[in-house]
């Protein structure tokens, strides 16, 4: 079985890993013991392999055994998710970090259901963060994915400007399966609410051009998953 993957914010210079806070209670958790194998990293690319050497009720300690530095993912894949409905937020944050998305943008969409106000936004933020941060050490990547603040449409449009954007919309003529996609920079895919994306908003994605997946339609939570799978393998993360 894969070694589990703890996440520090900054990896010692010694040879020596200490896991205490909530990593160590993350560690206990997991019942590790002596002489068992574990991975750290820092969430930025760098992921030490480590053997427990030490476990008390408030920490683990482990030796260095190697490092390993993976470069930032080019392209970025970069997703704009509508706000989901409830429980379904945290769904798509876990499963979009799962399959590999560098980023995502948090979009207000008109049509949501789920609107982040009187201070909602700083709580379900949290609650984002959190969720990609386990669903990280859950698939063992050395890249954490970057959370951005709440964005509004405005604000998402001007995102598109600058990278290779897509919109995943029902009445698209184009499958993502066969858009050309760019060599490197940055890959947007635009995921709309359930109520799905109005004309207006679509007008002014402009530069960004309307994709399907197929025929089924598929839940905003689930959308930008089932898109962003398609996009890893044909840019060559999954191969």
């Amino acid at each position: 079985m894969t070694a589990a993957l703890f996440l520090v914010e900054q990896l010692p210079s010694t040879d020596v890993v200490v896991l205490d806070g909530d990593e160590g209670r993350h560690a206990r958790v997991k019942r590790l013991e002596v002489g068992e194998q574990v991975l750290v990293g820092d969430g930025q690319g760098a992921v030490l392999t480590c053997v427990v050497s030490s476990v008390t009720a408030d920490r683990v300690e482990a030796a260095v055994v190697s490092r390993r530095d993976e470069s930032s993912p080019d392209p970025r894949l970069v997703v704009v998710q509508a706000l989901p409905k409830g429980e379904r937020a945290e769904l798509a944050v876990e499963l979009l970090t799962e399959l590999g998305v560098d980023e995502i943008v948090p979009w207000a969409a008109s049509r949501s259901v789920t609107q982040w106000r009187d201070g909602r936004a700083t709580r379900a933020l949290d609650r984002w963060r959190r969720t990609a941060r386990e669903a990280t050490k859950q698939s063992r990547r050395a890249w954490l994915p970057v959370i951005t603040e709440l964005a509004s449409t405005a604000e998402v449009a001007a995102r598109l400007d600058a990278s290779t954007a897509f919109v995943l919309h029902e009445s698209a003529k184009v499958a993502l399966s066969t858009a050309e996609l760019p060599s490197n920079g940055t890959i947007t895919l635009v995921v709309g609410p359930e109520g799905g994306i109005t004309d207006v908003e679509l007008a002014g994605f402009g530069p960004a051009r309307a994709v399907r997946l197929g025929d089924p339609v598929l839940r905003t939570s689930t959308a930008g998953a089932a898109a962003l799978a398609v996009l890893s393998a044909r840019v060559g993360r999954w191969t």
